[in-house]
């Protein structure tokens, strides 16, 4: 709290208490002054800052500039990658040809922007979300219509090889509000300190289907033992829960 304002509410407060008339420096114009100068709520930028900070993340995607896409990642996102880690996730993903944003969402802290990319493997739908500095916070690809085994797969495969930024993109963004970069990476080291390091995908099992939610069980091979993750999905094929397993099973030789 500004001091002036500090000094203004208790003096007001000591006049009230003592029974006395209110002070005239302490009277209501100069109160309303003190509070004018309290701090003021921060806007969300403007529709066309956010489009611009778009650009300049789409833009990167579509050069195949590593250094580039990595200096505009947030904070939290920095912590688990780095300019090598960003290249080599752009080697596996087909080249970004050009791009169209369709919609900008301002929001206080954090904006998504919805835009298609045309790549060599076709069209995709991505969500962007920027920080208010416009700065990448997370992302998220439509894979609606992509097999849940196969997200569930790439999903797992991206912590296996320590893309823990890839890997959040495929959790849906109420969940990626939860487990930033570096918590996901913490759970991940935290099963594999009683595992061992995680070698491969098994197989992967549709366990349960409904029209809103799906179950696929992933068995996994690790160095000392062999062990399933639970991975739930949602009808649009974001994940919104992994079950990692507390309690390993008993050590079986991996394959």
């Amino acid at each position: 709290m500004p001091v002036k304002l500090r000094s203004a509410l208790l003096g007001l407060a000591m006049a009230t208490a003592l029974g006395g008339p209110i002070p005239p420096a302490l009277q209501a114009a100069d109160l309303t002054g003190a509070l004018a100068q309290g701090p003021a709520q921060a806007s969300p930028p403007s529709g066309a800052a956010i489009t611009k900070a778009a650009n300049r993340v789409l833009e990167a995607l579509r050069s195949g500039d590593a250094n580039a896409r990595y200096a505009l990642f947030a904070d939290a996102l920095k912590r688990t990658s780095s300019p090598a880690m960003v290249a080599n996730t752009m080697k596996t993903q087909p080249k970004v040809l050009s791009y169209r944003i369709l919609r900008v969402l301002p929001g206080l802290s954090n904006s998504m922007v919805e835009a298609t990319l045309i790549t060599t493997a076709g069209s995709r739908d991505v969500v962007l979300v920027l920080n208010n500095a416009g700065q990448l916070a997370g992302f998220q690809n439509d894979n609606a219509d992509q097999l849940s085994t196969d997200v569930v797969k790439r999903f797992v495969e991206a912590l296996i090889n320590g893309q823990f930024v890839t890997a959040r993109s495929f959790l849906s963004l109420a969940i990626q509000d939860e487990l930033t970069p570096s918590v996901l990476q913490a759970k991940w080291q935290r099963l594999q300190r009683v595992t061992g390091d995680a070698i491969k995908v098994r197989h992967l099992l549709l366990a349960d289907s409904a029209p809103d939610q799906k179950l696929v069980i992933v068995s996994m091979d690790f160095q000392r033992l062999t062990d399933s993750l639970f991975v739930v999905l949602n009808d649009k094929n974001e994940i919104t829960g992994v079950d990692f397993p507390n309690e390993p099973l008993k050590p079986a030789a991996a394959r």
